[in-house]
């Protein structure tokens, strides 16, 4: 069965964190490649895949040394967790990610870490994870240009879902 190609761009760790940024601002494949420590091709083949995808969209091109520079910004809409047929592509993703972010954190500084393993009834269920995906939506909406002054990075990865029972 063949790959959608929604959950194929968003099952890239690289594609996920290109996202991230882009909530914030337009950015360009030169940016971004250099934020991400990527080759200027990479990035513009990620940018390719995410615009295919319909996950971001072209907001500027402008002039720059002889040619043109292409703006980009996520195309915001539905959250990750909208998507109920979410494949262990951007299951992994999801936990690169979370790696790169854990080995990048700042010593000593403050955080929020917990693991959860609860019973709740659906109503409960329903409330908990709409504050959640508020908490989430308010952090992408104040967050900032990389790099801007005053600011301080911050990583968050989020997954709460129903289970199996045992």
């Amino acid at each position: 069965m063949p790959v959608d190609p929604v959950l194929r761009a968003l099952g890239h760790p690289t594609r996920l964190r290109m996202l991230s940024m882009m909530w914030s601002g337009s950015l360009s494949a030169a940016a971004l490649a250099t934020e991400l420590g990527i080759s200027h091709g990479l990035a513009s083949q990620h940018l390719r895949t995410l615009d295919r995808a319909g996950l971001v969209q072209l907001v500027e091109v402008r002039p720059k040394r002889g040619g043109r520079e292409r703006l980009y910004r996520t195309v915001k809409g539905s959250p990750l967790s909208d998507r109920r047929d979410s494949s262990p592509l951007l299951t992994e993703a999801l936990i690169a990610n979370l790696r790169v972010r854990v080995a990048d954190r700042l010593p000593d500084s403050a955080a929020v870490v917990t693991d959860a393993d609860l019973w709740l009834t659906p109503e409960q269920w329903t409330d908990a994870r709409k504050r959640l995906h508020d908490l989430m939506a308010e952090l992408h909406e104040l967050a900032q240009p990389p790099h801007t002054p005053g600011t301080v990075q911050v990583g968050a990865t989020l997954l709460a879902f129903e289970m199996r029972s045992r």
